[in-house]
């Protein structure tokens, strides 16, 4: 079995480098036959949301898989529609009965709602405060928010999960989190897909025998971000965490850095809508 390296966040919690991203699962025997085969291979960490709908079959896997509740990193998301001080403590009560847990251990806003997401976050802020959470965090964050948050808060968040891969690096925002000691999770780490059939990311998982997928990982990886990537096949939820054995060359990942297009797949935090 793989051991997933950690991270060491700003208050000494440790994080799993790599998670199984949970979005998308709403078949609920796909989602508790994918969790329970990432628990049992090496996962210690599951990333979910209000918004997907499988809360219930992640608390359901983790209370099956025997293992202590202790040893497994859980995230969790209030969705916009909740957002707002009395609003999210009401869904943090919500998703913590839905898991069937004592406590989450990341609580992440999960977009900067205008008008709502600094008292949003200080919802999460008391949350952390009643150790209903072990680390208070945000998602789809830009400087800008952050900077907001940082205005009101008395604890700086210590997770800021964005939308990341090499076709939209993020630098800057990255080297922002760093200077805060904010960690940087990456969500569409491969870029749904597309990233996988660049050609100078082809090139390198050639040269190094590994798939591209394992190769864009390895980058997030020497880059210091957490990822998470989803995948309901199981031969994929494997290979996902087999990084940990091979190492890019200083030369291979700036050439990884050179692909970036600032290219998204998702929305951007300044302008997204959601019809749901």
């Amino acid at each position: 079995m793989t051991v997933i390296p950690s991270k060491t966040l700003a208050n000494r919690v440790e994080m799993p480098y790599v998670g199984l991203g949970v979005y998308k699962m709403t078949d609920r025997e796909e989602a508790l036959q994918a969790i329970a085969k990432a628990l049992e291979i090496g996962y210690r960490a599951i990333d979910t949301a209000a918004l997907y709908n499988n809360e219930v079959e992640v608390g359901e896997a983790i209370r099956h898989s025997g293992i202590k509740r202790d040893e497994i990193f859980v995230t969790t998301k209030v969705w916009n529609n909740d957002q707002g001080y009395d609003e999210t403590l009401r869904a943090f009560e919500t998703s913590l009965k839905k898991l069937g847990l004592d406590y989450i251990d990341l609580y992440l806003t999960h977009w900067p709602v205008e008008d709502k997401f600094v008292e949003t976050y200080r919802a999460i802020e008391r949350l952390y405060e009643e150790k209903l959470i072990r680390v208070p965090g945000v998602s789809n964050h830009h400087a800008h928010h952050l900077e907001k948050i940082f205005a009101k808060a008395n604890v700086l968040p210590m997770v800021d999960q964005i939308e990341l891969h090499p076709y939209l690096s993020q630098e800057e925002l990255r080297a922002f989190c760093k200077e805060h000691d904010i960690a940087v999770t990456a969500w569409s780490p491969l870029g749904r897909g597309k990233v996988l059939k660049d050609e100078t990311i082809s090139k390198i998982a050639s040269s190094v025998g590994k798939t591209a997928a394992q190769v864009i990982l390895r980058w997030h990886y020497q880059n210091d971000v957490i990822t998470i990537p989803k995948s309901v096949t199981l031969n994929r939820i494997e290979e996902n965490m087999q990084i940990f054995d091979f190492e890019l060359t200083s030369e291979q990942m700036t050439q990884i850095d050179r692909v970036n297009k600032n290219e998204r797949v998702g929305q951007n935090p300044d302008t997204f809508h959601f019809d749901f």
